[in-house]
C-alpha cells in the first residue's frame, strides 16, 4: 500500500512516468544496505539565469533519486544520485525576432520563458549535526537533454497566444557548478528529509562567445523519502 501511494504521488507531481523513478520505487528495498540509504527526492525549484538583465525567477519542479553513502565516521556521508527532472532557466524576457513577420507581429509585446532541462548529478559531502539537522556541499554536474524558448502574448483578456522554439543547439550540453544545502530529518533522524539547496553554476551555458555569459542559478526546495531504509536493519535483528 505504501509503495502504491508513493507511485501515485510522484506521477502526479512529475506529469510523466519517468522510467528511472518507477524502477527506483519498485526496487528500493534492494538498493538499501547498512552502508547505503536510497530514496526519492522531489520538490520545487526557484531558478533564474545570471547574465541577463531582464531575467526573473521562474518556478519549476524537480524529481529524482538519491544515495546517502555512509562513511566510517558516523556524522559524515556522501550524498549523490540523479535529479531526473530538473528544469532551469528564466522567464519574463522580452520578445525577439523569429524572422517571420507574421509571428513577430502576433507576439509583439509578449514575453519569453527560457526552459533548460537537465539530468543533474550532485556529489556532496553531507555532515549530520546531531540526528536531525545536516549541512552539505559539493559539485553538481548537468547534462542538457532539451531546451526551448516559450513565447506568450495575451491577445484577449482570457486568451494567450503561445509559440515554442527549440533552442538546444544554442547551449553547451554540459553544465557544472557548486551546490550547498541545509536540511532537517523528521522522526528523530529516521524519517523524511526536508532540505533547501542553492546551485551556483560556473559554466557559461551559451555556445556563442560573442554574447555575454549566462550562468544557471537555482534554489531547490525538496523532500527526500527513504525507500526500504528500515528493512536491512530489521532483517539484521532476526
Amino acid at each position: 500500500m505504501k509503495k502504491t501511494l508513493l507511485i501515485i504521488f510522484f506521477l502526479l507531481i512529475s506529469q510523466s512516468a519517468n522510467a528511472q523513478v518507477l524502477i527506483s520505487l519498485l526496487f528500493g528495498d534492494k538498493l538499501n544496505t547498512g552502508k547505503i540509504e536510497f530514496g526519492l527526492d522531489g520538490g520545487v525549484n526557484l531558478v533564474t539565469l545570471d547574465g541577463i538583465e531582464q531575467a526573473e525567477n521562474m518556478t519549476t519542479w524537480n524529481l529524482g533519486f538519491y544515495f546517502d553513502i555512509k562513511l566510517p565516521h558516523p556524522s559524515w556521508m556522501i550524498h549523490t544520485g540523479v535529479i531526473v527532472k530538473s528544469t532551469l532557466g528564466t522567464e519574463s524576457l522580452p520578445v525577439y525576432s523569429l524572422g517571420n513577420p507574421d509571428l513577430d507581429a502576433a507576439l509583439s509585446g509578449g514575453s519569453v520563458a527560457t526552459r533548460l532541462q537537465y539530468f543533474n548529478v550532485p556529489i556532496m559531502a553531507k555532515y549530520k549535526i546531531k540526528k536531525q539537522f545536516f549541512v552539505e556541499a559539493g559539485p553538481m554536474l548537468g547534462l542538457l537533454y532539451n531546451a526551448s524558448d516559450k513565447f506568450t502574448n495575451t491577445v484577449q483578456e482570457s486568451e494567450d497566444l503561445q509559440y515554442q522554439l527549440k533552442t538546444k543547439d544554442a547551449y553547451h550540453p554540459l553544465d557544472a557548478g557548486m551546490m550547498v544545502g541545509v536540511g532537517y530529518r523528521l522522526l528523530g533522524g529516521n524519517g523524511m528529509n526536508l532540505g533547501i539547496r542553492y546551485y551556483y553554476g560556473l559554466v557559461d551555458i551559451l555556445i556563442d562567445d560573442s554574447t555575454p555569459g549566462q550562468y544557471n542559478r537555482a534554489w531547490y526546495f525538496s523532500v527526500g523519502i527513504p525507500i526500504g531504509a528500515g528493512k536491512p536493519a530489521n532483517e539484521g535483528k532476526k
